[in-house]
């Protein structure tokens, strides 16, 4: 097992448990809600030595905040970067147990 650095915990906030993340990972793939200044390289080390999986691939998106209204009152939603990991065949990561 590798030693875990805690910047690597900075670099990915939280896993992305939704139907569409359920698709994606039928095709070796994790969603991952990361820092908004991280960097592909970053993101992938970070998965690669807190999983220990090997990564193919790094896609990232940033959704906009967008305006919302409850009862009423006016608020926005922040800005969310995602990371799209891609594994190399036959590593897995399990996002439903911790870590």
């Amino acid at each position: 097992m590798t030693t875990r650095d805690p910047r690597h915990y900075d670099v990915i906030v939280s896993p992305i448990i939704t139907e569409k993340a359920t698709v994606a990972s039928e095709n070796n793939q994790v969603l991952f809600k990361v820092r908004k200044t991280a960097t592909k390289p970053q993101i992938k080390e970070a998965v690669e030595k807190l999983f220990d999986v090997k990564v193919k691939a790094v896609n990232t998106l940033i959704r906009k905040g967008k305006l919302r209204r409850f009862r009423g009152v006016k608020g926005e939603l922040s800005d969310v970067k995602k990371a799209i990991v891609t594994l190399e065949e036959g590593h897995r990561i399990d996002v439903t147990t911790g870590l």
